[in-house]
């Protein structure tokens, strides 16, 4: 059964922001009413269109990820059974099929150990899923209870369903939760115009306001990540991996380490360094591990074991 009470993070699949994005691309699909977000219920996913097909769509109904690849005999058994399950549904879940071979960055930032994986994708979190081939009608077994937990979810919490759904009183005309924050907008509105300065001013005008806000830590800290890696050329930062007295190019190779989604080894790299300097440079390491740490929620599983290590690392 799906957990939505657990919280998940899909960080590294297109950028550490990509949550915030797909909430107010959310707010923008019901503003614009029902019939805008109607669309095919079966889509091929690329890391260009992973966001808008996956994430942002996840938002109004649950996506079923299907990541497949052609030498994967599995794939060829699996796939079809997908679409036809999820066709039956009539439009209430999406099938998005991912060929890990043509977009391998989506496969590592989810930690994809093998295919064919299906994932449920549901307010932009993973919540369930299977890693084997599974007859027809095991496979709708899976996808009632998905949808059973998705509707338990709006039950729930009725504010978060679809307008015009089945089950929310008044569809469309249900008054409106409280806006967002102006600065969180601006954020968001700056990311999508690729002005990551005017995203960082705003994320630090929020946290100015509230220290605590973790939706403004994640996306500042996401910013700046893409700031440091977008002008990085990964075949150079790994010549320059050889000398471990390099500390850019070993700060650096974690920023790109967790951009590919390789979390914990990112995690992994400063420790190791953090462990092998002293004085200015190893408080250098410390903090660039802190700011990393900051792009994860909180009670992100990797967090708690990178936490321990550099503890020991320090003491």
């Amino acid at each position: 059964m799906a957990d939505f009470s657990r919280p998940g993070s899909l960080y590294g699949a297109v950028d550490l922001g990509a949550r915030k994005q797909a909430l107010d691309a959310q707010a923008k699909r019901e503003a614009a009413g029902p019939q805008a977000a109607s669309s095919a219920s079966v889509v091929d996913v690329t890391e260009e269109t992973f966001t808008a097909d996956v994430i942002e769509r996840s938002m109004s109904v649950p996506v079923v990820l299907d990541l497949w690849s052609p030498r994967a005999p599995g794939s060829s058994q699996l796939s079809p059974v997908l679409e036809k399950v999820v066709g039956d549904l009539g439009g209430k879940a999406v099938l998005a099929k991912v060929n890990v071979d043509a977009s391998p960055q989506i496969a590592q930032a989810l930690r994809v150990q093998a295919v064919p994986t299906v994932l449920a994708i549901f307010q932009g979190q993973a919540v369930t899923g299977f890693q084997q081939v599974l007859p027809e009608q095991e496979v709708r077994r899976w996808l009632d209870e998905l949808m059973g937990a998705v509707e338990q979810f709006y039950q729930a919490n009725p504010g978060a369903r679809p307008p015009g759904e089945p089950g929310e009183p008044g569809g469309a005309e249900e008054p409106a939760g409280p806006p967002a924050d102006p600065d969180l907008v601006a954020a968001e509105q700056a990311i999508d115009d690729g002005d990551l300065d005017a995203a960082i001013a705003a994320y630090q005008r929020l946290l100015a306001r509230a220290p605590g806000d973790e939706d403004a830590k994640m996306g500042l800290a996401g910013v700046n990540l893409i700031k440091r890696t977008s002008e990085a050329d990964p075949a150079d930062v790994q010549r320059r991996l050889q000398d471990p007295a390099d500390l850019d190019a070993h700060l650096l190779a974690a920023d790109l380490e967790m951009m590919s989604g390789s979390v914990d080894e990112a995690f992994a790299r400063v420790i190791a360094v953090v462990k092998r300097t002293s004085g200015d440079d190893r408080d250098r390491a410390r903090k660039h591990l802190l700011g990393l740490f900051d792009a994860l929620p909180g009670d992100d599983p990797s967090l708690a074991k990178a936490r321990r290590a550099l503890a020991s690392a320090l003491f």
